[in-house]
């Protein structure tokens, strides 16, 4: 757990992974949830933005 990370979590509560690992709630990858308590601000920011980045790939109406 990394006390100094500050950055929300993208979690919607809408845990559903689909055949590529990706979570259809906040679109981060089974392994970016499973490291997200250990990674630092930086890092959670490059998820943030990665993550709304397949969410607008995988569902460009939201």
């Amino acid at each position: 757990m990394n006390p100094n990370a500050t950055v929300k979590s993208p979690c919607v509560s809408v845990c559903l992974l689909n055949d590529d690992d990706i979570c259809l709630g906040c679109y981060r990858t089974a392994e970016e949830i499973r490291l997200w308590m250990s990674y630092d601000n930086r890092q959670r920011e490059e998820v943030n933005r990665t993550a709304a980045e397949r969410g607008q790939q995988l569902n460009p109406f939201a």
